[in-house]
């Protein structure tokens, strides 16, 4: 697996196929690697290069267990797609990852040929920081849930219920929740530190790209109707909404996710 020194940080990511790039950038705590399962060939097999990477504090790339910041990835994602000659390209984010393409949007324009914003929002909430102070309370509390019981409270969390009543997707998700455990590290801490501050949601009308906003229908940590504000905020902004799927839709859904993105590539 590559590496990419930007900025002092390295990075390390993957590039496939040929053609039109794309680059895919992941959510909170998680690798690159999860866009391998369906994005990726379904990007490839149409006739695009395709570049995937571990956001700093994700191991292999640098974990920066100092802290950092949202500019800090946006200026990653800006790095890399200069030194893998890569622009103007497409750009794919999910949760996480789409506040950063917003940024990139905004601050490198000249970058992003489409952006697609899957998952997203343009404010913080209640709920939204409630669960976040809850996740950095527990992570720094240095309790370790049993795996059995951190599967399913993650399945419940990110799963839809039409995954979740269908008895042999939800064990084998659950299986695959207990054995594959999500990224923990000081990195991953650090992540945890990031939000979205209020009044982006002004901002994003300066957005000038073609962009897709997409929602997943059953997503209760980022529900769709904040990625609709995100849709409705960017001037010119196409929303799309996926039914029965969750916050992990890309994976739940990936037939559908694939074909609205391929769909909003061709326009």
């Amino acid at each position: 697996m590559p590496s990419a020194q930007i900025d002092g940080v390295r990075l390390h990511y993957e590039d496939s196929g040929h053609g039109e790039p794309v680059l895919l950038v992941m959510g909170q705590g998680a690798a690159g690697r999860g866009w391998h399962l369906h994005q990726v060939p379904a990007l490839v097999a149409a006739g695009h290069r395709v570049v995937t990477f571990d956001n700093r504090g994700i191991p292999p790339s640098d974990d920066c267990s100092e802290g950092f910041a949202i500019d800090d990835l946006v200026a990653d994602t800006a790095g890399l797609i200069g030194h893998l000659g890569l622009a103007p390209c497409r750009v794919v984010g999910v949760s996480l990852g789409a506040y950063v393409v917003q940024e990139l949007m905004l601050t490198r324009p000249e970058l992003v040929r489409q952006g697609v914003l899957m998952a997203t929002r343009g404010r913080t909430d209640a709920l939204r920081t409630a669960m976040a102070r809850a996740e950095r309370t527990l992570y720094d509390s240095g309790v370790v849930l049993p795996p059995a019981y951190a599967a399913w409270v993650r399945a419940l969390q990110n799963l839809s219920p039409a995954t979740l009543d269908d008895e042999l997707q939800a064990q084998d998700w659950l299986e695959i929740f207990e054995f594959a455990p999500p990224v923990h590290g000081p990195g991953a801490r650090a992540q945890l530190d990031l939000h979205v501050p209020d009044g982006r949601l002004a901002a994003y009308r300066a957005v000038a790209v073609p962009c897709l906003v997409v929602g997943f229908a059953d997503d209760v940590i980022l529900p769709p109707h904040l990625s609709r504000e995100v849709a409705d905020a960017i001037p010119g902004a196409v929303y799309r909404e996926i039914k029965d799927c969750g916050h992990y839709g890309y994976l739940e859904r990936p037939d559908e996710v694939n074909r609205v993105l391929l769909d909003f590539f061709r326009t």
